[in-house]
């Protein structure tokens, strides 16, 4: 979409001064419209959004200083630039403490105020896009109302959620893997004052400590062998917003000893370099691991674990919200259904019932992966029980192939069935091509019912 022309209001009761800039003005591509006084221009600002004005001191009645604190109270981003011909200090003092963009003296200069025009106009334009991004960023960001869910424990996470993120304070969320400790730390960001910067996530469990120490603090070109060029790291990328330490029960002692000394100073040196780099973050932590236990075995050291344990949230297991289930598995329904362009209205009382008595080990994550995989073979307009990995009793049959070829033969077996033996469905919901399930139904000797 083309962006609109930008329009400039001239104020001036001198005819010669409006003619002529309106000629300079519309030759820069500009939509110009002149005002002979003070009542006129008001007058047009009330009728219309320009991106500057431009206006004359002196003039009768109404001066130009005054109608300037007019102008603004009428549209407080509109940049003002105030034509004088007495170029007196105290002037422009006042024009520029009132909020003037900048001023100007006659005689003027048309190529000095067609670039102090422009500036106005991306200064007003740069702010505008700033408020829609920060629009943007509010109306995307993760909120309260993306952890579903009713129940004592999570109605606790929220009001917990909502206690913290007005503050720059430390968390540590604590909690079983698939809890959805990522998402509390999201949430968190997204209500705090550092929502317009990012949260940079990194997972300390998955890199041995020499990786994990370029990730964090960053490296300098030539530090090691590999390191090309400089990198910044994760540290340094969080200035302005927040740190998110996954499973930092992983950091080993060492680590934690330099790690600590940034938590606390702010202040950090990148692998192979020497400058000492500041960088303003919040750092929300999260494990799954018991850290008490960890610190009484010596691999977490005290003073690491009493800098991080600030405010505490526990993120509860599916298994003590109950409750939550069903409405979670709507959630999550909808949403991957919207993905595949299906029409599911829901899950029959047979297979809600089933997800209500399995146990979910792998808690919410694991919910949600069912959920996503009787999508893809479930056929609208309802889910059912046999759409679903896990059954109410939790257990295959005790005589059942448990091999990874029985498990492949039975699931291509209910596909073929539940797409009434139609090969090219089913190689469509399994994800492989026609002449693969030809093979598979020979190999495993499948015979339609």
């Amino acid at each position: 979409m083309k962006d609109p022309t930008p329009s400039i209001l001239v104020v001036d009761d001198e005819f010669s001064v409006r003619d002529s800039l309106t000629q300079w003005f519309r030759k820069d591509g500009l939509d110009v419209q002149v005002a002979a006084s003070a009542d006129a221009a008001l007058h047009l600002l009330g009728k219309r959004r320009f991106d500057v004005a431009l206006i004359d001191v002196k003039m009768p009645g109404m001066d130009g200083m005054a109608l300037q604190q007019h102008a603004q109270r009428i549209d407080p981003g509109m940049p003002v630039i105030i034509i004088t011909a007495f170029a007196s200090v105290e002037t422009a003092v006042q024009a520029l403490k009132q909020g003037a963009f900048d001023y100007v003296t006659k005689p003027i200069e048309p190529e000095e105020l067609s670039h102090l025009v422009q500036r106005a106009v991306e200064q007003r334009q740069l702010k505008e896009e700033n408020i829609r991004l920060r629009e943007t960023i509010d109306g995307m960001a993760p909120s309260l109302d993306t952890i579903v869910g009713n129940s004592p424990p999570i109605c606790t996470v929220r009001e917990m959620i909502d206690t913290v993120a007005a503050t720059d304070a430390t968390v540590l969320i604590r909690g079983e893997s698939g809890t959805g400790k990522e998402l509390i730390a999201r949430a968190i960001h997204a209500r705090s004052r550092r929502r317009y910067f990012p949260i940079i996530p990194v997972n300390c469990g998955g890199l041995p400590d020499e990786l994990l120490e370029s990730e964090l603090f960053g490296h300098e070109m030539g530090a090691f062998t590999g390191a090309r060029q400089q990198r910044k790291g994760r540290i340094e990328m969080a200035d302005g917003g927040t740190l998110f330490l996954d499973e930092v029960g992983a950091i080993k002692p060492r680590m934690q000893v330099d790690l600590l000394r940034v938590l606390e100073t702010r202040e950090f040196t990148r692998v192979g370099g020497s400058a000492v780099l500041q960088s303003d973050f919040r750092v929300i932590c999260a494990t799954n691991e018991d850290l008490d236990q960890a610190m009484a075995e010596g691999r977490l050291r005290e003073d690491f674990y009493y800098r991080i344990n600030v405010f505490t949230i526990e993120a509860p297991p599916l298994r003590e919200r109950r409750g939550d289930i069903p409405v979670l598995a709507m959630h999550f329904l909808d949403r991957f259904a919207r993905q595949m362009d299906k029409r599911f209205t829901g899950l029959n009382p047979a297979a809600m019932e089933g997800l209500v008595r399995a146990d979910w080990p792998g808690n919410v994550r694991e919910l949600s992966n069912a959920i996503e995989r009787a999508a893809v073979i479930g056929r609208p307009p309802e889910i059912r029980i046999e759409d679903l990995p896990t059954r109410p009793q939790g257990k295959t049959a005790p005589d059942a192939d448990d091999s990874l070829a029985g498990v492949e033969k039975r699931h291509i077996a209910q596909v073929l069935e539940r797409t009434r033996w139609n090969v090219s469905q089913a190689a469509e919901v399994l994800g492989i091509d026609r002449v693969t399930v030809y093979n598979k139904i020979k190999k495993y000797g499948l015979r339609r019912a």
